[in-house]
């Protein structure tokens, strides 16, 4: 991908953040399906962690579509990388009742659940 991802909202990491255990499966438009594993999210991206060793991690730029509860198939932009972790920006950013809806679902705990 030359130039890597042009995106619409930057530097959002300061963005409140859903710690969340969610397990998916990314679809890379060149290398297929990749697991990943979705520690925390915020209506604007979120980070994977636990990235398995023969998975092909996705580099900066890379454009990634992930299944969330809710809110469906939505592409995400890798932003950042290290290790075996790395950030994503979504496409867009979440509609709040979808983004509020998905973490009820992906957070059955209530003690890690927003009160509202």
């Amino acid at each position: 991908m030359a130039g890597g991802a042009q995106l619409s909202v930057t530097e959002m990491r300061r963005a409140a953040r859903h710690p969340v255990d969610f397990p998916t499966i990314g679809e890379h438009r060149t290398v297929g399906d990749i697991k990943l594993h979705i520690s925390n999210l915020s209506a604007h991206g979120f980070m994977v962690d636990a990235i398995e060793v023969d998975t092909p991690t996705p580099a900066r730029g890379d454009r990634v579509i992930v299944r969330l509860p809710v809110i469906g198939r939505i592409e995400a932009y890798c932003i950042w990388r290290t290790g075996d972790r790395a950030g994503f920006q979504f496409e867009r950013i979440l509609r709040l009742d979808d983004f509020v809806g998905m973490i009820e679902q992906i957070q059955p705990n209530s003690r890690v659940r927003r009160r509202g």
